[in-house]
């Protein structure tokens, strides 16, 4: 059973994403200034910080298990730098099919300078807004691995959560290694959301 201070931790995340969401409605004309309120009431009083999303192929093993697996997924209504971190594995559109996703580790953000091992290719620092993504599985070539490599720079809102649970397996399951601040704040939705036996019964299917 969850401890007092991990209810609070809970519930004031669930109150960051209330009014992250509340706000990203409202800029984006969903919601007028007098809803914004009941919008962030409502977002606070219904529905988890989380959701489960299967992915499949090899190219964020070992991370994920080569043959796919299911992962417990923190959404992330307006990331940014101050809600994502190099070093997260996060899950982001597909920059050629929007209405896919991808699963992805955060390598770099805006300001850093990306340096290529092809001398044929020139630096370039990364815009306002834009970061880097990897596969983890060293072992594919670019191509195969289908990250930043082949794609280029991603923005940063097309970033929709940060995965911080994976089932390989139903003996093969554990946290998400992300950046250490992640991972510390992503301990309570953890401890209260995760239900392994839910993830399970989805990874069957």
């Amino acid at each position: 059973m969850a401890s007092f201070s991990t209810w609070l931790r809970y519930i004031a995340n669930k109150l960051e994403f209330s009014v992250s969401l509340s706000w990203k409605n409202y800029k984006g004309g969903r919601i007028t200034d007098r809803e914004v309120g009941h919008a962030v009431w409502k977002n606070l009083l219904q529905g988890k910080l989380t959701y489960l999303h299967w992915i499949k192929g090899q190219e964020m093993a070992p991370t994920v298990g080569e043959a796919g697996g299911t992962l417990l997924v923190r959404k992330l209504p307006d990331a940014d730098s101050t809600s994502v971190f190099i070093g997260d594995v996060v899950v982001v559109k597909e920059p050629e099919k929007p209405e896919n996703y991808l699963v992805r580790r955060l390598a770099a953000v805006e300001g850093h300078e990306m340096l290529s091992t092809d001398e044929k290719d020139q630096p370039f620092t990364l815009e306002k807004d834009q970061c880097w993504l990897l596969a983890d599985n060293e072992k594919l070539k670019p191509k195969e691995a289908y990250d930043s490599r082949t794609f280029g720079p991603v923005s940063m809102s097309d970033i929709v959560g940060r995965a911080i649970y994976c089932l390989r397996s139903a003996v093969d399951h554990g946290p998400v290694q992300n950046s250490d601040f992640s991972m510390k704040r992503d301990s309570p939705i953890l401890e209260i959301e995760l239900d392994v036996d839910e993830m399970a019964k989805n990874h069957k299917a």
